[in-house]
């Protein structure tokens, strides 16, 4: 996951990080090794910002389960309880998480993937995120299938506050494919030279906020929450949202900070 500062201003007049290790590959702006960074090879990098993603997990989940706790225990789908949906839907935001966490991090000091998958190694890294992704959207809809009809709002005002809401998760989503690219999206600047050379995108959705894509992407997990009328689905979608804040304080910020020297 990456925002729109996930590049300079300006690519012309903006020359490669001085961190940059060109010295393990050809200087190609697209060669994966070149684009390990040094300073991120060590073990009090890998775990920075580390602490501040566990604790807001356990304390999110508890404040989670505390608001949907009173909504569960009556439903299922495809035989399992609301409540199996529900902790699927945190444990399935703090694993994809963690993974994004280790790959970022291994990639940027080591070249873990680029070892592993040679020149594939982006394209192996979406393999796993991208589902990853996909199904914490997925869960989110299980738990409001599972959970129906439990929120306390007027039915007419969760349609048109869910409808609302959608409308500017897809321009997010427009906007990504249109301006940013799926391969950015995947944080392409922790395994390619030319991502981070690219200029600022402004088009969009970008042009409201950099951080367009958890600002206003995952306002579509409250639209499913609130179009299902699920309580249990809602403080999901309400879990998913505040902590990928915790990824992107805890992770992205750092790795952003050494790429671009902020």
């Amino acid at each position: 996951m990456a925002d729109s500062r996930d590049a300079p201003t300006g690519a012309g007049d903006q020359d490669t990080p001085a961190s940059v290790d060109d010295c393990d590959a050809p200087s190609s702006a697209d060669s994966p090794i070149a684009s390990t960074i040094p300073e991120a090879r060590t073990l009090r990098f890998l775990f920075r910002g580390q602490l501040l993603q566990v604790g807001a997990a356990v304390v999110l989940a508890a404040i989670a389960w505390a608001l949907a706790a009173p909504a569960l225990g009556r439903g299922s789908w495809l035989g399992l309880t609301d409540t199996a949906w529900f902790w699927g839907s945190v444990g399935l935001a703090v694993v994809h998480q963690l993974y994004t966490w280790a790959a970022f991090r291994g990639q940027l000091g080591w070249g873990v993937f680029t070892h592993l998958f040679g020149r594939y190694d982006l394209a192996a890294h979406g393999v796993v995120f991208t589902p990853l992704l996909a199904a914490r959207v997925l869960v989110v809809v299980a738990v409001g299938l599972a959970n129906p009809g439990t929120l306390a709002l007027p039915r007419w005002v969760a349609l048109v506050v869910g409808i609302a809401l959608l409308l500017p998760a897809l321009y997010t989503m427009w906007s990504v494919a249109r301006y940013f690219g799926f391969e950015r999206a995947l944080g392409g600047d922790h395994f390619r030279e030319r991502f981070r050379t690219d200029g600022l995108v402004d088009g969009g959705v970008f042009g409201w906020t950099p951080n367009a894509m958890y600002t206003f992407g995952f306002l579509g997990l409250w639209s499913v929450a609130l179009l299902l009328g699920s309580q249990a689905a809602l403080v999901a979608a309400l879990f998913q949202h505040a902590f990928v804040w915790a990824h992107y304080l805890g992770t992205e910020q750092p790795d952003m900070a050494l790429i671009y020297g902020g």
